[in-house]
């Protein structure tokens, strides 16, 4: 074997120059630690803000009105006991996915993570491997695809003393090659350096919370500090029982589940798609991927496998399509090339007629042909036809066109009696046959594409190859628009590029930053873009994208920039994805409209106490009843279903449409009750256990119209929540502070319940068609 003198570097050679920091690095952490994971679900601000209430009522002794804390801790533990299942998966996904060398150390070939090459490491580099670090051949040839830095589809070949580069494929051929540089001083890192900065996720739903955090934040404290002092100054209230009543107040003002909830869910959708082989490297990436409404896709890996097939061998004149298949079966049985076209050729003609072959050519990207003699048969060449035929191209000039139009490439073979010239085609050759050739159309890729047509996202395909080449195969896929193409060689300046993105489908012959032009010129227009892509020409498009989405079999770079990886780098997984956004968002908007009901209702309804001369009706342990079993266990629940619908509207004002019929419900049925109340002369203890009923009805309404349409599921969640209210009233009435039920309360409560629900339909109605015209 040619390389087995290669010793490679020896074991300490290797220790010194990690010793000197000429090694490739370590590859970047893709996930949280376990540290930053319980840090992040245990130290929030709502989890503080609950701690310093609950100080608050451990300082007057009220013990039981400190359950709320069990509510905190649980859903501190349910949202890291989540996240690190989602961290082992990504890691373990991760670690599949992670890319090897081959290198000869000690005289010995050995498999080691990229990371650990060093430089003037040996590498073998055989069909098939990706070259991880820049390096120059020592012994040996090889074809390399560039296209992954290039975007250049065509092979090129590489003899000792040429460089080739990091993130290029060996397409054919075996080589030694020496590394020559290390880490950032790599040509791929290079290229990507300007990718590499921190980029904020495009989360509506991060946004909209982080918005509901700012307002409770800033406006908690003031509200807290006005209504004790009222109770105590203005209410003639013990300091005890003021601080109890406040903490019940700000604690209806904090939905502390809201942020758990999302994390949880998002969790839970990164396990769901690893069982799909998609690696999800940014949570939010899941939302925003359902949100998109441009995608746009490179040919190869998506549309297309890569791989190329022969349509169809047409013999020529005085040839028949026996001699031509067993030529061409006999050329690649003979020759070493394993490129796609050269595969193409060994499937489409599988058996060889046995010719001994004699002197041969293997294929050369700057030849664009192959060829071999066959003693007692001839020379056979096999190749493009333009290097082929030369000037003999005109007889056939229709034919090649025509193909050209269906997005094919025509090879010609040709026979001569004569013998090479060395390295030159020989005399007299005649053409024999043409063979047309085209990409292989991915299995599902007219399926993908039309699904994601049909749900309103608008495609670009974008790629380095041929524009009318890639036009034609985007129609073959049925492609809206495919008839609209350009060649990105036209366009001069960032202006005519941006123009472009809003007028054509089809872009050819794109470089790196056209990719990343055309992406902002998208994202200028307001559209949510997401990007595909497997090569460096994609990391700064990927990296600028709303949402990035790499193949496993593409480059690092393109898989460290992307928020999504499929790992089987099938893109037929994408719908997946779309569904699992879908559900996640839709679900999660549902579920968060329960959290802002108590949120908004806690909020008017302290600050209205402030002002109003009567005692605040709730404790807050009375609002770890009504929470935990109107809104905590079936926000969750809901949170988890499927659910295929289109996202429609912004979140917040989703959220906030859904929310306010029933806060402004239970703040009207509240004041109306206390005013009441006490000119009937009920107790505080009476008071608060009506409010506590009404409140809970008013909880099991808003339930209601949250499980519409019902679903068996939906009404057992329904019928547990009735049920276990009932049974806290039985058995666990003196540890909530409620009062036995009398008839004169009951008296009251039943024309209360009654405008309740008269009250909250009215609302539904006028607020559901003004703010949704707001939301959209």
């Amino acid at each position: 074997m040619e390389g087995d003198g290669l010793t490679g570097l020896t074991s300490r050679e290797v220790q010194e120059r990690i010793e000197k920091g000429l090694v490739n690095g370590e590859e970047e952490i893709r996930s949280k630690s376990f540290g930053e994971i319980l840090w992040n679900n245990v130290v929030t601000p709502f989890n503080i803000l609950n701690v310093i209430l609950a100080s608050l009522i451990l300082m007057v002794g009220s013990y039981k009105n400190m359950l709320f804390m069990g509510v905190i801790i649980c859903n501190a533990v349910i949202g890291t006991v989540q996240e690190i299942r989602a961290k082992r998966l990504i890691d373990k996904l991760s670690l599949i996915a992670a890319p090897k060398a081959h290198v000869r150390r000690d005289g010995k070939t050995q498999v080691i993570p990229v990371e650990g090459l060093v430089k003037d490491d040996v590498m073998v580099l055989e069909a098939g491997n990706q070259i991880c670090a820049d390096s120059i051949l020592l012994s040996g040839s090889c074809e390399v695809n560039e296209s992954l830095i290039t975007g250049e589809p065509n092979p090129i070949l590489k003899t000792a003393g040429d460089s080739v580069l990091s993130g290029s494929f060996v397409v054919s051929g075996t080589a030694w090659s020496k590394v020559v540089h290390v880490g950032e001083e790599n040509y791929a890192s290079q290229i990507s350096r300007n990718a590499k900065y921190l980029k904020r996720p495009n989360s509506e739903i991060m946004d909209s919370i982080n918005k509901i955090i700012k307002v409770i934040g800033f406006s908690i404290i003031p509200v807290g500090i006005a209504l004790f002092c009222k109770q105590v100054f203005f209410g003639a209230m013990t300091k005890e029982k003021a601080i109890v009543s406040t903490v019940a107040a700000l604690v209806g003002m904090i939905p502390e589940g809201l942020v758990l909830l999302t994390s949880v869910v998002l969790a839970v959708g990164v396990i769901r798609l690893g069982r799909k082989n998609a690696l999800v490297q940014e949570l939010y990436s899941i939302e925003t991927l359902a949100r998109v409404d441009v995608l746009c896709l490179d040919k190869t890996g998506t549309i297309t496998t890569g791989d190329m097939q022969v349509d169809r061998l047409h013999p020529l004149a005085g040839h028949t399509k026996e001699e031509a298949r067993n030529a061409i079966a006999s050329i690649v049985a003979s020759l070493p090339d394993h490129n796609p076209t050269a595969q193409a050729m060994r499937k489409f003609c599988p058996k060889s007629p046995g010719w001994k072959p004699g002197a041969m050519v293997p294929f050369s990207s700057s030849r664009k042909w192959s060829g071999v003699e066959f003693p007692g048969h001839g020379t056979y060449v096999v190749g493009a036809e333009q290097f082929v035929l030369k000037k003999g191209l005109e007889p056939f000039r229709g034919q090649i066109d025509e193909a050209a139009s269906k997005g094919q490439r025509v090879l010609v073979l040709a026979a001569s009696r004569e013998r090479f010239r060395g390295q030159e085609l020989p005399r007299g050759l005649e053409p024999v046959a043409l063979l047309f050739v085209s990409d292989t159309i991915r299995e599902n890729a007219e399926k993908t594409l039309s699904y994601f047509v049909e749900q309103g996202v608008d495609l670009k395909v974008i790629s380095g190859d041929n524009a009318r080449t890639v036009a034609c195969i985007a129609r073959r896929v049925g492609l809206p628009g495919a008839d609209r193409y350009v060649d990105a060689t036209t366009l001069h300046s960032v202006e005519e590029v941006q123009e472009a993105a809003k007028k054509y489908t089809v872009f050819g012959r794109v470089t790196p930053q056209q990719k990343l032009q055309l992406v902002q010129g998208l994202k200028a227009e307001g559209h949510t873009v997401a990007m595909t892509g497997d090569g460096v020409n994609d990391v700064l498009a990927l990296k600028e994208s709303d949402c990035s989405i790499a193949m496993a079999s593409g480059s690092d770079a393109a898989r460290t920039v992307s928020q999504l990886v499929l790992l089987d780098s099938n893109f037929a997984s994408m719908p997946h994805i779309v569904a699992e956004g879908r559900r996640s968002i839709n679900n999660l908007q549902r579920s968060a409209s329960l959290f802002l009901v108590k949120t908004f209702f806690s909020a008017i309804l302290a600050v209205i106490f402030i002002f109003l001369h009567a005692t605040y009706p709730f404790e807050p342990i009375q609002f770890t009843l009504i929470s935990s079993l109107t809104i905590g266990a079936p926000s969750f629940i809901l949170a988890l279903e499927p659910n295929r619908e289109r996202v429609r509207g912004k979140f917040l004002w989703n959220i906030i449409r859904k929310a306010i019929p029933g806060a402004l419900t239970n703040v009207f049925n509240t004041i109306l009750l206390v005013l009441l109340a006490r000119n009937m002369h009920f107790s505080t203890a009476q008071i608060s256990t009506m409010a506590v009923v009404l409140l809970g009805y008013t909880g099991m309404m808003i339930l209601f119209k949250v499980c519409i349409p019902f679903t068996w599921q939906r009404v057992l969640l329904f019928g547990a929540v009735g049920t276990a209210f009932v049974l806290a009233f039985l058995f666990l009435g003196q540890l909530f502070s409620l009062e036995w039920i009398t008839f004169r309360m009951v008296g009251l409560l039943l024309p209360l319940g009654a405008a309740a629900t008269a009250l909250f339909l009215l609302l539904l109605s006028l607020t559901s068609g003004f703010l949704e015209k707001r939301g959209k």
